[in-house]
């Protein structure tokens, strides 16, 4: 007799049984039509009494399987025969696909079956359901699992009770149950490691509970838990959302003191919060200190203290800064000279804005069009068509094509003052550039040709 399980139109198990009673055993073949048909072999003695084989080749069927819910007929057909017994693995295999595919009423049946027919638990099995219900987004049900694993009778482990945190945390509705579950972890075995504190704190000053955050550091060292630098980072970026940048500052001190080497990360925080302060002054001697403390300033560093500087009207300081860069092995990019052009040009500084945007463009970085337009526009109001001309003319050197309204801008001090040969010299360099879909040359030329109509029609109606 044979008795084929179908689940869907791709796939067909077919089981064979005989009613004989065969000297051997015999064998069930599952083959799916999808897939090239295994090539023939003779039949090998089973090390199972049972007819269906052994469980590992059951485990081998469960695995191949692609469809979570065929692969759950495979193994309950198995479980059916007379003397048969799953392995562990086949567990395992089987939840990991039921769990991903989100079957977790079925995940639920064999986490009991498991316990009920008495087979040795692993730790691993928790850490692969926490991944799942994290992956699901399901915190309720990784909670639940915290407590699945004591009844097991297994001692949870620190990365299991960090990974519940994390998922915990993400959801601001089980901020508290995370807590409950931090502080009562200890009564279960499970005593939380740096992580789990720097987890804790990093939710309570994302949610503006810098007190709870600071009881909490304070506790690591009652508690013998050496903080490590994400630690101190978390809270000076907690005191840095506050407005406490002078106590952020001071928690850098006391991390130094303590032998600690501040992260990248936490040197950006504080020189972000300072130069938003306007503390431009200390953002500046921190970043001069950054060296000598074991960190390499990085361009990141460096830009915020150049824009910081920008803002506040004092971009001579941030040139300063600029060309400091080199020297300490850090070289300006795009956001930089941007950045410095556009805060030059915003104090009427158009030749030193000039230079650097010449430095700019000989360096390969592009200038938005803000930058090059703002320093067109600067120079044309205050009567330097030449000078104007002359960005448009490193613009078109470099394959750089000038927006229509850089043109639009110049065109009418070009016409006021055609007898400058210098300017018509640099225009001529535009009929040389190779005109793209966006280029929008043409458009200023329609613009031209309609503002040199008026110019005429103009002076024609002079008496």
């Amino acid at each position: 007799m044979q008795l084929s399980l179908f689940r869907s139109s791709k796939t067909v198990i077919t089981v064979t049984l005989s009613f004989t009673f065969p000297q051997k055993p015999p064998f069930i073949f599952f083959h799916s039509s999808s897939r090239a048909p295994y090539p023939k072999q003779q039949q090998q003695p089973c090390t199972s009494t049972s007819p269906i084989g052994s469980p590992t080749r059951v485990q081998k069927l469960i695995s191949a399987q692609s469809d979570p819910l065929l692969a759950k007929e495979i193994f309950d057909f198995a479980s059916n025969q007379p003397g048969f017994r799953h392995s562990y693995s086949s567990f395992l295999v089987l939840i990991l696909k039921l769990g991903r595919s989100k079957h977790f009423s079925l995940v639920d049946d064999l986490i009991i079956r498991l316990k009920s027919d008495r087979y040795p638990i692993t730790p691993n099995l928790f850490s692969y359901l926490i991944k799942i219900y994290a992956e699901a987004n399901l915190p309720e049900k990784a909670l639940k699992t915290f407590y699945k694993i004591l009844e097991f009778n297994i001692k949870p482990l620190p990365r299991h009770l960090n990974r519940i945190l994390e998922l915990l945390v993400s959801h601001r509705n089980f901020l508290m149950p995370a807590f409950d579950l931090f502080k009562n972890a200890h009564k279960h075995g499970v005593f939380p490691n740096t992580k789990s504190y720097n987890i804790l704190m990093g939710a309570f000053c994302l949610n503006g509970d810098l007190s709870i955050a600071y009881k909490l550091f304070n506790k690591m060292f009652e508690r013998d838990v050496v903080p490590d630098v994400e630690s101190y980072r978390v809270l000076m970026q907690g005191l840095c959302r506050k407005s406490q940048v002078n106590k952020a500052v001071d928690l850098l001190d006391d991390m130094l003191n303590k032998g600690f080497v501040p992260d990248s990360l936490s040197y950006t925080t504080l020189l972000n919060s300072l130069c938003r302060k306007k503390k431009l002054r200390e953002a500046y001697k921190l970043l001069c200190r950054m060296k000598v403390k074991g960190c390499n300033p990085d361009i990141v560093h460096y830009n915020t203290v150049i824009l910081g500087f920008c803002r506040e009207g004092r971009a001579m300081d941030a040139v300063k800064v600029l060309e400091d860069m080199p020297s300490n092995g850090c070289s300006p990019n795009l956001v930089s000279y941007r950045t410095l052009v556009r805060g030059l040009c915003d104090l009427g500084m158009f030749d030193e804005a000039k230079k650097y945007m010449e430095e700019m463009l000989l360096k390969g970085f592009s200038p938005h069009f803000s930058v090059s337009h703002g320093l067109v526009k600067g120079f044309c109001n205050v009567g330097k068509v030449v000078e104007a001309a002359e960005v448009l003319g490193e613009m078109l050197k470099y394959g750089e094509v000038p927006h229509m309204d850089s043109w639009v801008t110049i065109i009418p001090g070009i016409c006021e003052d055609y007898e400058t040969e210098r300017v018509w010299e640099i225009l001529e360099e535009v009929i040389k550039v190779e005109i793209k879909g966006d280029t929008r040359i043409v458009e200023a030329g329609i613009g031209l040709e309609d503002y040199l109509i008026k110019k005429i029609r103009s002076r024609s109606k002079r008496p």
